[in-house]
């Protein structure tokens, strides 16, 4: 598929951040593994089944991935069949409770941050500024509730229009992806029309969100070999690296 990214086509661009923006993926899948392990191993310790280990490649990608913090507690552990109640998300994260769970891995993803950094991509600090040289809007769509602290710790805060993230979504009661509520209310507040806007996404619920919700372009950035995963679920086009669409 052959994609003309410009202003006549496009009015309104929407970045995921980790992964996207931000090379931050990878410590998000190594923080969710080291929760889940350690809490599948609690429980076989406890009486319960036998250690089976949270996989990146497979339980991150499919029921963790690009979703709300506690959604993505929730589905991991349907996959298991494994039932705990909600909780509150003030759960202390030494509670057996989707929310104590969540917020368990909210510790060690902060730890990660704050020891290695948070590094950006180039190819799409270009693609971004190229979109804004033409006259797009940007904004960024993210679960992450660290969203804004990451964005001014990168120093790119100020390149984006608007920000829907796990905090705005809370706070305005928005259901997260892969539901695009949260795309759609980005591009409202960007006054653009979704059939007329870019999702750019690395996550296979994102790009699920981006096809659901009618827009116009859905581009899925390719890490370790998903591009057809990504294309399945919704993806337009898959690249390695926004700069293949800057024309």
């Amino acid at each position: 598929m052959e994609i003309t990214v410009s202003k006549e086509n496009y009015d309104a661009a929407l970045f995921d951040l980790d992964g996207v923006l931000t090379a931050t993926a990878k410590l998000h899948a190594f923080a969710w593994k080291q929760m889940f392990d350690d809490y599948l191993r609690q429980r076989e310790d406890a009486g319960g089944p036998e250690y089976r280990e949270f996989t990146v490649e497979s339980d991150y990608k499919l029921y963790v991935d690009g979703k709300p913090r506690y959604d993505g507690v929730a589905s991991f552990l349907a996959s298991r069949d494994i039932k705990l109640p909600w909780g509150n998300p003030d759960d202390n994260p030494t509670l057996e409770t989707v929310c104590g769970l969540g917020n368990r891995k909210n510790i060690l993803i902060n730890q990660l941050i704050e020891e290695r950094g948070v590094d950006l991509l180039p190819g799409s600090l270009e693609f971004v500024n190229f979109l804004r040289g033409l006259g797009i809007r940007t904004g960024v769509v993210s679960s992450s509730k660290n969203c804004q602290a990451i964005l001014q710790a990168a120093g790119i805060e100020d390149l984006f229009d608007t920000r829907i993230d796990g905090v705005v979504a809370a706070e305005r009661g928005i259901p997260g992806k892969p539901r695009p509520d949260t795309f759609l209310e980005a591009a409202k507040e960007l006054e653009a029309d979704p059939a007329r806007s870019i999702v750019i996404e690395d996550a296979i619920a994102g790009v699920q969100a981006g096809k659901s919700g009618g827009f116009g372009l859905v581009i899925g950035i390719e890490h370790d070999g998903q591009a057809e995963a990504l294309r399945s679920n919704g993806a337009d086009i898959a690249v390695q690296d926004l700069r293949e669409l800057i024309a």
